[in-house]
């Protein structure tokens, strides 16, 4: 079971890490230090032997058998029996028998049993103690061998020296080991607990959040950075969020004073005949006014779901602009202000593109609305479609509002698509400042653009792009159960 903390997993693979480090190089090492101790154990056997043979060879044993042999082996091996160890003699026959020592069986190795040779090895006896064995040629002992044996202790020789070793290895693992581990682990837990603390400040937080450091390893800077962002874009949504409430209240404060007001005159009869009609027409204009703004705001709601919300269908842009003219036809004439429209002409290709309908009827709804609502009496609108085709976008449908109005402020003509943007309220009346950001939103949600831009001498156009046929984005995958 793994540790919660970082900081302790962290730890804990320094840890494993450094324990099969050492089982590792500790496996290595004594099998290393065993042959090492095997090869000095049978050199100094060697050593003692050599004496031996001299000594044989200067004055050879005359007969084979238990008296010259014994004698002079137990002369030259008196360091060896007492280091434990043992001689045996074979006779020219095979037989087996201990000249010095007192070995717990007195076999004859099978490796050393042909030829005559200098041979070396290891062997067990039958208590299981392991020995060094060497069995040097046949010389001066008139047909015998011997087989010198010396206890095996490089095992436990390679043992001692590798707890040893192991054991400075250990204390320097652990004094440049633990630090290293420490400072990893610090320089990404102390990022994330900064983050951490960071994310848990925020839904408490009303203001502009100040970016963390982008300190520690690149994924803990990339999940930094995308926090910093994210809490900009919280700090982004409140702004917009207060800027929304103080619009609404300022919005709903004239409306509903002006309604309550008449309301209130008509009902106790301050207000008759005439003025009646007039305190009517003021209610039915209000309420419209604010069925305008709750639209609006159903329309930001909806937009949440960007293009997944959109039901397209063919549509006529010709029939479209005719219908938005129309359904303000009435208004542009009791302000005195002329609506021109211009689509597709007689004879020429019908312009059809495919989109949402009341997404696009909302368009021009807005687009006109924004015109009226700054045009003064006398004044005109045009309102246009063509076929248009700009470089790196696919051919659409432009839709174009123009007026003869004051048009937009030096400066602000990429702005007035910010949601609220109020530069000149000649621009926006008594709106919410929501209606070209949603003309763009909307357009965008098509796969469109929107822009704004001044007319000379005077006055502003805003047009719309419509692909003719919009990238839908693909359904969402049902979520694995």
């Amino acid at each position: 079971m793994l540790p919660r903390s970082l900081t302790k997993r962290i730890f804990l693979a320094f840890a494993a890490l450094g324990f099969a480090m050492l089982v590792t190089v500790g496996a290595s090492l004594f099998f290393v230090l065993r042959d090492a101790h095997r090869d000095e154990i049978t050199q100094s056997l060697g050593n003692q032997i050599v004496v031996l043979e001299a000594s044989l060879v200067r004055n050879p044993v005359a007969v084979a058998g238990a008296g010259g042999i014994e004698q002079r082996v137990l002369d030259y091996t008196t360091t060896l029996v007492g280091d434990g160890g043992f001689v045996l003699a074979q006779g020219p026959k095979g037989a087996v028998r201990v000249i010095a020592g007192s070995p717990a069986s007195s076999t004859w190795p099978d490796a050393a049993s042909a030829g005559l040779g200098y041979s070396t090895g290891s062997l067990k006896t039958a208590d299981g103690q392991a020995y060094v064995y060497i069995i040097p040629k046949a010389n001066g002992t008139n047909g015998s061998r011997l087989l010198f044996a010396q206890p095996d202790t490089s095992t436990r020789q390679a043992l001692g020296d590798l707890l040893r070793t192991l054991l400075i290895v250990v204390s320097i693992l652990l004094l440049v080991g633990l630090p290293i581990a420490w400072l990893l682990a610090r320089s990404v837990s102390g990022p994330m607990r900064r983050l951490a603390a960071a994310a848990r400040d925020l839904p408490a937080s009303s203001g502009e959040i100040e970016p963390l450091p982008l300190e520690g390893p690149n994924e803990v800077t990339a999940l930094t950075e995308r926090f910093n962002a994210m809490a900009h874009e919280l700090a982004s949504t409140r702004h917009e969020e207060t800027q929304l409430l103080a619009n609404l209240r300022h919005d709903l404060r004239t409306p509903l004073t002006s309604i309550g007001g008449y309301a209130e005159a008509i009902a106790d009869g301050t207000a008759s005949g005439d003025r009646a009609a007039a305190a009517a027409r003021t209610i039915a204009e209000e309420a419209q006014r604010l069925e305008r703004l709750v639209g609006e705001l159903g329309v930001v709601e909806r937009l949440r779901d960007g293009p997944a919300a959109l039901r397209p269908e063919a549509l006529d842009a010709t029939a479209l602009l005719a219908g938005a003219a129309a359904r303000f036809e009435s208004r542009a004439e009791t302000q005195g202000i002329t609506v021109d429209v211009a689509g597709a002409s007689p004879g020429q290709p019908e312009l059809r593109f495919t989109g949402d309908r009341l997404a696009v009827e909302r368009i021009l709804q807005n687009l006109v609305e924004n015109a009226l609502s700054v045009v003064a009496s006398g004044g005109h609108i045009w309102l246009r479609t063509a076929a248009l085709a700009l470089p790196g976008r696919p051919p659409g449908i432009s839709f174009a509002v123009t007026d003869d109005g004051p048009g937009f402020p030096p400066g602000t003509t990429e702005k007035v698509f910010e949601r609220f943007f109020r530069a000149d309220q000649s621009r926006s009346g008594g709106g919410s400042g929501l209606g070209l950001a949603i003309v763009r939103e909307l357009a965008r949600a098509h796969g469109g653009e929107a822009w704004a831009e001044n007319v000379a001498p005077h006055g502003a156009r805003v047009t719309v792009l419509m692909p003719i046929s919009p990238v839908m984005p693909a359904p969402k995958a049902a979520p694995q159960e």
